[in-house]
């Protein structure tokens, strides 16, 4: 796997069509994210939890696009690695053209190689937009931190009757032209069967672990963090000091 400075960084191509066999993750702020890659790791996904982390905002909404564009900027000057930033609440909802140019000045200012959205069915028409128009995406659902109104808190998600919901976003997602997706605390039941059904890499996230990673096979590098939030505590979404998670094997299509 790619080092800093050492070879040359995968794209999310190359994601798409080997699965999670051609990266491991890691979340990392410029001061963290030397150790935490090198050499260990080859994508790195800055979270918009940055607010909660650093700025002592209650949940991520209060993130801005300023936010996100300044800490992908410090970021990527410790690193060569493929970098996704999370496009902020309030961004990209409101339609398809708001979210291209709001994703087209995060690349262009950052220097990351994709942004990811979270949503389901919703989101299916914006995400299929930015990827026609060069903009890669990577999908989110299942508990969207930046719908915790809605939710009532940080619940999982896909339980009983809500499982046809999920499964239904994540396809959706996968058919509008994301090249991976995250599922985030979803039962592990669920979230292995959405692995196997959808037609692009999947990383399920559940509260301290990882459950899936489709065709992850080789050693995965996280961040877990102290700090209260969202309980998955996912290390997509938060910073702290490396962990490195046993890889689950996982078939799919």
């Amino acid at each position: 796997m790619s080092a800093v400075g050492d070879t040359k960084a995968i794209t999310p191509p190359d994601i798409l069509a080997q699965g999670w066999d051609a990266a491991r993750l890691p979340d990392c702020l410029h001061d963290t994210c030397r150790p935490a890659v090198d050499p260990h790791c080859d994508v790195v996904l800055v979270g918009d939890s940055v607010g909660m982390v650093l700025h002592g905002l209650p949940s991520t909404l209060g993130v801005t696009l300023e936010m996100m564009i300044m800490h992908g900027q410090a970021v990527r000057r410790g690193l060569q690695q493929l970098m996704i930033v999370d496009m902020p609440f309030g961004s990209y909802e409101e339609s398809p053209e708001q979210a291209f140019r709001n994703a087209a000045r995060v690349m262009a200012e950052t220097g990351c190689a994709a942004v990811k959205l979270e949503g389901g069915e919703t989101m299916a028409e914006t995400i299929r937009f930015l990827a026609e128009r060069g903009v890669p995406v990577m999908g989110h659902v299942g508990l969207t931190p930046q719908a915790v109104n809605t939710f009532g808190g940080y619940r999982v998600q896909g339980r009983g009757g809500d499982a046809e919901r999920v499964g239904s976003d994540a396809l959706a997602v996968s058919e509008a032209g994301a090249f991976a997706l995250v599922l985030e605390k979803v039962p592990e039941a669920l979230a292995r069967r959405i692995t196997a059904e959808v037609a692009i890499p999947t990383i399920a996230l559940a509260p301290r672990r990882l459950v899936t990673g489709r065709s992850l096979s080789s050693t995965t590098c996280w961040a877990s963090s102290a700090t209260s939030g969202p309980n998955s505590s996912s290390a997509m979404l938060n910073w702290g000091r490396p962990l490195r998670l046993p890889s689950r094997p996982m078939r799919g299509k």
